[in-house]
């Protein structure tokens, strides 16, 4: 059995097959209408989004390319971020520089990655992403609630994640990291 035919078939799974799975693991999986991504070698299965994630990662998506620098890029999941043949993540937004992105995905670690929390990957969000981000070196994490509404940013400094932001409701965030955009979470909820 091939670490392919480990994978599960239930959504909202974080498999940690015998032996890691890599790039071209991931290439082979079926166009099944989850989200496959791999983390050191493991894969995490989520289904597709719900209403209230995707109005919040599309508000913010919008916000985010109107104050873009031309240099920079901002794009939306689904694309992959590959950090290593055995960590290919899909943030909900990626920004980095523009010459960086290739038609298939984006090599290496983005200025800002930006994820929309939801029940099911709250956890790996907050924590194991987190984690993998920050060792990468990815300038800037954000997190966004969209059932609060709340904004949690975070900065690499030093080679570790210092909190340069939380807010919710109408309070707003204003960020600089990578280039100054102020963000406040209930304009990004219809």
């Amino acid at each position: 059995m091939s670490a392919v035919d480990s994978i599960p078939d239930s959504p909202d799974v974080f498999s940690r097959p015998a032996t890691p799975l890599t790039r071209a693991d991931l290439d082979r999986m079926p166009d099944d209408g989850y989200r496959h991504e791999l983390i050191d070698g493991a894969l995490l299965v989520t289904p597709s989004p719900s209403f209230n994630h995707q109005d919040a990662a599309i508000s913010l998506l919008i916000h985010l390319r109107q104050a873009c620098p031309p240099e920079l890029y901002v794009m939306a999941a689904p694309f992959d971020m590959v950090l290593a043949d055995d960590t290919v993540m899909i943030p909900d937004i990626l920004v980095a520089r523009r010459d960086s992105f290739t038609r298939r995905d984006l090599p290496g670690p983005p200025l800002l990655a930006v994820e929309v929390l939801s029940p099911s990957t709250r956890r790996f969000d907050v924590m194991v992403k987190f984690s993998r981000l920050e060792a990468a070196g990815c300038q800037a994490y954000w997190v966004v609630d969209p059932d609060t509404p709340s904004l949690i940013a975070w900065e690499l400094q030093d080679g570790a994640y210092v909190q340069v932001a939380k807010v919710t409701g109408a309070e707003s965030a204003r960020l600089t990291s990578p280039y100054d955009v102020t963000v406040v979470p209930a304009d990004l909820i219809s």
